[in-house]
């Protein structure tokens, strides 16, 4: 394995579980499965998986229920350099619907990361799609090109998912000073009021000032020991940053 690797890796998830939108390409169904390109919004959940929200009416839907073989590009362009350079992330994989005994859940989740979302829920013929990975590409600028493993990204469920809600509760209310040096040491941002709001094996996301901002772990998190340890290390690399 190249030595670099586990940073290809880390870039490419900082990347996506840091961004919410992407190109869906598609093969479409009216034009002889010539590939299809749209916008479309995401959001990942406890592991790796990724979910879109789709209209039955939308284009990329009518593809993807007649050939379900999707790509997702996930881009970050910054600054005005060379736009070549910029980092992105393609996720290759089969988009089906989520099954019902996981609908509720996986729906909560993608709400509590794009709540103008659930207004969608009262318009007829929205539904869930996961993306069943197969394959995985990052680019993070010229030279930076690596097939990442995929058994990485096919992940478990981790371990704590259902304590979830508890662990949020505990670190907003005991340990916020964490949460707001974290934040201060990566975003350079002061905000006393600013709460968990969602985990993941990867990090965990801030809400402040109505803004998400992902705190990445230092590697895959799949228990609660695992989390905690993660936490107590963040605490003491942030606490020249603490706030009270």
């Amino acid at each position: 394995m190249n030595k670099s690797e586990p940073d290809y890796e880390k870039n490419a998830v900082a990347l996506f579980r840091s961004s919410n939108t992407a190109i869906l390409s598609t093969l479409s169904k009216s034009t002889n499965n010539y590939p299809f390109g749209s916008f479309a919004t995401f959001a990942s959940n406890s592991h790796r998986e990724l979910f879109i929200y789709a209209s039955d009416i939308a284009e990329h839907t009518k593809n993807i229920l007649n050939d379900s073989r999707a790509c997702v590009t996930i881009f970050s362009v910054k600054g005005t350099g060379d736009k070549q350079a910029s980092e992105r992330l393609s996720i290759i994989g089969d988009l089906v619907r989520v099954c019902k005994e996981d609908v509720e859940t996986s729906l909560a989740r993608f709400y509590k990361f794009l709540p103008e979302s659930e207004s969608y829920s009262r318009i007829h013929g929205f539904h869930l799609y996961k993306l069943e990975i197969v394959k995985v590409r990052w680019i993070g600028g010229f030279g930076q090109i690596r097939w990442l493993n995929t058994k990485d990204w096919i992940s478990p469920i981790p371990k704590w998912q259902k304590n979830e809600t508890a662990m949020i509760e505990h670190m907003n209310q005991d340990h916020s000073n964490v949460i707001g040096s974290a934040l201060k040491g990566v975003f350079d941002i002061n905000d006393a009021k600013a709460k968990m709001m969602a985990l993941c094996i990867d990090g965990y996301y801030i809400l402040s000032s109505n803004i998400q901002y992902f705190i990445p772990f230092h590697e895959p998190c799949y228990t609660e020991k695992s989390v905690r340890e993660a936490l107590i290390i963040q605490a003491k690399l942030y606490r020249m940053h603490e706030l009270f």
